[in-house]
């Protein structure tokens, strides 16, 4: 009985000690060595695809606080000012958000807190070592492409451009399977419906395909807006006729 009691205190102190209520979000910043009075802006996307602010606070004691409402999941991205670069993540509805603020390269600034940011990092870390192969190539013949321009050699132009071309095409293919076998084992994330959003951008895409991995999505996911936007999406190209077979002239 006693254990019960104490099991059931240790659940009211982590509700209680939860500073995101439902219908809220919660981002909580590190941000050392970055002035007190510093802005930091919280911004999304509107549905013209422009930036709009949402929150803007102040850097206190190398720490900052946002909360406010939320409807649904979505990306948004903080920019603080002076850095070159905003931080992107995603905001989710009764989740706190944990953001340390790297001052010295943004781009390696940490975000972690919850399952969809977790995901994210994994997943663009991933990303990131498929694209490596193409990334090398060109920081290490730049130099050999711009000697070539310079003196007009074309048939060291073109080998260069066959061999990028080349590695392009394998890094594209690579991505690609990445992208659908995410898509296909993560029914839980937010990115699984980003990347069925731009599958579906594709002609190529399976539709039958498409449709059986948005029903396995978790059904929070299938009703953000990107999840509305693909579920419209496969319904408009479910309804459009098949074209006809070509051949069978008159006779």
């Amino acid at each position: 009985m006693k254990k019960i009691i104490l099991l059931l205190s240790a659940a009211l102190v982590v509700v209680a000690c939860s500073k995101a209520g439902k219908g809220e979000y919660m981002i909580s910043g590190t941000a050392k060595g970055i002035e007190n009075g510093k802005t930091v802006i919280l911004e999304t996307q509107d549905e013209t695809g422009m930036l709009v602010a949402k929150d803007t606070v102040k850097v206190e004691n190398g720490k900052f606080e946002m909360k406010g409402k939320i409807s649904e999941t979505a990306f948004y991205s903080i920019k603080l000012e002076g850095a070159q670069a905003p931080i992107a993540f995603i905001l989710e509805e009764g989740e706190e958000v944990t953001i340390e603020v790297n001052k010295d390269s943004i781009q390696k600034s940490k975000v972690s807190g919850t399952y969809n940011n977790d995901e994210y990092v994994k997943f663009t870390e991933e990303l990131a070592k498929i694209q490596k192969k193409l990334v090398d190539f060109q920081t290490k013949n730049t130099p050999a492409m711009q000697a070539a321009q310079q003196t007009k050699d074309t048939v060291a132009i073109t080998k260069l451009m066959q061999e990028f071309g080349k590695i392009q095409q394998e890094v594209g293919e690579a991505s690609k399977a990445k992208y659908l076998t995410y898509a296909e084992t993560h029914p839980k994330s937010f990115i699984s419906v980003l990347i069925l959003q731009g599958m579906l951008n594709d002609p190529s895409t399976d539709v039958k395909k498409a449709e059986a991995m948005f029903n396995e999505l978790e059904e929070k996911i299938q009703n953000t807006k990107p999840g509305k936007a693909v579920k419209e999406a496969l319904a408009k190209m479910k309804s459009v006729p098949a074209a006809p077979a070509m051949g069978g002239g008159a006779k």
